[in-house]
């Protein structure tokens, strides 16, 4: 695996990745707030064909947009990153789609859950987001369009665009064809 940007601080201890993001990271491009940032930490592989990530996710969430979760990328103008965004003191289910533009889904997540499971299934040109946090019920959070590449990156992905930076832990990252 490699890093996009690589963060302050990071290991890898068995199926465990530990990472302090830096300061003032993010990835979104131009809608709304009309900038581009693209140095958000992004730890992936290459993946071909059909495929289904899935992660555990753990943060020390505290300043606004505080982000973790899962990524999958052509380049940096086509991803979709989704995962936990603290929001106002919330914990939030988060999803942004981008292809030239980014958008933003967000549905708020109950009693600032402790962890956050996802599972991204690649089907194509499609994308689809599911989200749990017990590891078991899962629901759909988004169904998207991204590319017709056959080869992407996947991975965990965190970053920090308003905050000092904080801890996350990402458990059990796995990806398998389908």
């Amino acid at each position: 695996m490699n890093w996009l940007n690589e963060p302050a601080h990071w290991n890898v201890q068995g199926e465990t990745i530990a990472v302090t993001t830096k300061a003032k990271s993010d990835f979104w491009r131009k809608t709304h707030y009309g900038f581009v940032r693209d140095n958000g930490h992004f730890y992936y592989q290459p993946v071909t064909g059909n495929f289904v990530a899935e992660v555990k996710i753990n943060g020390q969430y505290r300043d606004l947009y505080d982000q973790a979760g899962l990524m999958v990328r052509l380049d940096e103008t086509t991803w979709i990153k989704c995962g936990i965004e603290y929001i106002d003191g919330v914990q939030h289910v988060s999803a942004v789609v981008t292809r030239d533009y980014s958008d933003w889904s967000v549905i708020p997540a109950p009693h600032n859950p402790p962890s956050l499971w996802l599972r991204l299934t690649r089907q194509g040109e499609a994308v689809e987001v599911h989200y749990s946090f017990d590891g078991q019920q899962y629901s759909l959070l988004r169904l998207a369009h991204l590319t017709s590449a056959e080869t992407v990156n996947a991975g965990p992905m965190c970053a920090s665009p308003d905050g000092g930076g904080f801890d996350v832990t990402f458990e059990h990252f796995t990806v398998r064809s389908l």
